[in-house]
């Protein structure tokens, strides 16, 4: 059977002819719709790096690149201090020292490219 019908779609009207296939007489096959699998399970989450520190040991709490290095090997310094400044899109993240101590080594240089949890720098107690 053949149909005249108006259709609104976003505000706009649409006269439109079709022929209604679920009637008696209708000449277009009905089927049935086609079987839908259930949607696969999700990927497992992909490892974290580790961003734990062991003792003195100073990590990268994000991937990105140093773009400065405020401290030398040999420096005192105080917990909380600002030892090296990595960007990530383009944001800058300041990477502070978590305890009082002196700088025994630096692990990177400026324009490095780092991976989140990398050691950038070890700190060793005041003796």
């Amino acid at each position: 059977m053949i149909k005249k019908l108006r259709v609104t779609v976003d505000g706009k009207s649409y006269d439109v002819t079709v022929e209604v296939a679920d009637e008696p007489g209708s000449s277009i096959p009905v089927s049935p719709p086609p079987s839908v699998s259930p949607p696969a399970a999700p990927p497992p989450p992909a490892p974290v790096a580790q961003t734990t520190a062991g003792p003195g040991q100073v990590r990268s709490p994000l991937a990105g690149r140093i773009i400065a290095i405020n401290v030398q090997p040999g420096q005192e310094i105080k917990e909380g201090d600002c030892l090296l400044t990595v960007e990530a899109m383009k944001m800058n993240t300041s990477v502070t020292a978590p305890k009082a101590g002196k700088v025994a080594e630096i692990l990177t240089t400026v324009g490095a490219a780092v991976d989140e949890g990398q050691i950038l720098a070890r700190i060793e107690d005041l003796k």
